[in-house]
């Protein structure tokens, strides 16, 4: 991407960014749209914002950070992943597709956090009694999300 980036576009890549980074304030996402070849102002940035209704949420250390429409639904996602935690045995991945082990019974709260912090590399999950099937977007994107598991339950 350019400056010739259209507005759509900047805003999907704004709403990738936000996703997948914990950004406490406009100028570190400018900073990240540079990283992506994304050339604005903190003034587009600004207005970018506000048309996309993101707001900030306070996370567990006290720090304020940007999050999508929804973000007031922060602590239902921070249960769901406590129960992911709870449940996780243990996972692996062949091709695009990764396998989690849960506790019995544990496989479709863990599915709902998985689906619930909207991880970008994550296509969709099938949960059965103590296994789910997640579909990934490609191979990288399954070693990506097992990293981002593995460091969730540390």
């Amino acid at each position: 991407m350019d400056n010739a980036t259209g507005k759509y576009e900047r805003h999907d890549l704004i709403r990738e960014i936000v996703r997948s980074s914990r950004l406490e304030t406009q100028a570190e996402l400018v900073a990240e749209l540079h990283a992506h070849g994304v050339y604005c102002t903190q003034a587009t940035v600004s207005r970018d914002i506000r048309e996309l209704k993101l707001t900030k949420i306070q996370s567990g250390d006290g720090k304020y950070y940007y999050s999508e429409p929804g973000g007031s639904d922060q602590p239902v996602v921070n249960k769901l992943l406590g129960a992911f935690s709870n449940g996780y045995l243990d996972s692996d991945f062949s091709g695009n597709i990764v396998v989690i082990k849960t506790v019995v019974g544990m496989a479709p709260a863990c599915a709902l956090a998985v689906d619930a912090v909207q991880w970008q590399e994550v296509v969709g999950t099938l949960a059965g009694d103590d296994t789910i099937l997640i579909v990934t977007k490609s191979v990288s994107a399954s070693k990506k999300l097992i990293r981002k598991i593995e460091t969730l339950l540390k």
